[in-house]
């Protein structure tokens, strides 16, 4: 049984298409060349983090603020990118510059009366927290992404307009680096994969 695990997991992937396999969580049945069936298991990328230790109490409500803060602006960066990934698609499917401007206003408005009243209750911290974590969702920080979908001026403006309130949309995020984005990095991990 182990050699045919394992031998799942070695041959080659060319039947695993969204057509002709069923998805099932942690593992999926697969029929090879000869007929014969076969256990394939799925495994999930596996993150140790060494525990943390605190100097005081201080420094323990901060990593706690910190969590809270994460865990309520990671569903709102992964929304981002998953609208911004849509609408790039969606975009190319239009045939002139004229029609995608107008489609872009059109998103734009929407968002902003969909999602306006949610962020502006969103803390200064949590604001920088969401472009933070904007980027680690898209590769990119906030800034470009404004300046790929809506110019340069806008792109400007809203930088200029965030930086009234202390929040650049040409953070970055770098969690290699920089320790508070790695603790960001570990945080967001960890509610990924269900921990926190």
């Amino acid at each position: 049984m182990l050699i045919l695990i394992l031998g799942a997991l070695i041959a080659p992937a060319q039947n695993f298409t969204k057509d002709n396999v069923k998805y099932y969580k942690g593992y999926n049945w697969r029929i090879d060349e000869e007929g014969d069936s076969m256990l394939v298991l799925f495994f999930v990328d596996a993150y140790a983090y060494p525990q943390l230790k605190f100097k005081n109490k201080k420094e323990r409500q901060e990593y706690d603020r910190l969590m809270r803060n994460v865990k309520l602006t990671l569903p709102y960066a992964k929304l981002i990118a998953e609208t911004l990934v849509e609408t790039y698609e969606y975009i190319e499917t239009l045939p002139t510059q004229k029609e995608r401007e107008e489609y872009l206003k059109r998103m734009e408005k929407e968002i902003f009366e969909q999602y306006k009243p949610t962020l502006k209750k969103f803390s200064r911290t949590q604001a920088k927290i969401l472009i933070k974590l904007v980027q680690r969702e898209t590769h990119q920080t906030s800034y470009e992404i404004v300046k790929a979908f809506l110019g340069t001026f806008r792109a400007t403006f809203w930088q200029g307009f965030g930086k009234l309130f202390g929040v650049s949309l040409k953070g970055t995020y770098d969690p290699d680096s920089n320790t508070e984005d790695a603790r960001i990095e570990r945080i967001a991990t960890q509610i990924e994969l269900g921990i926190l």
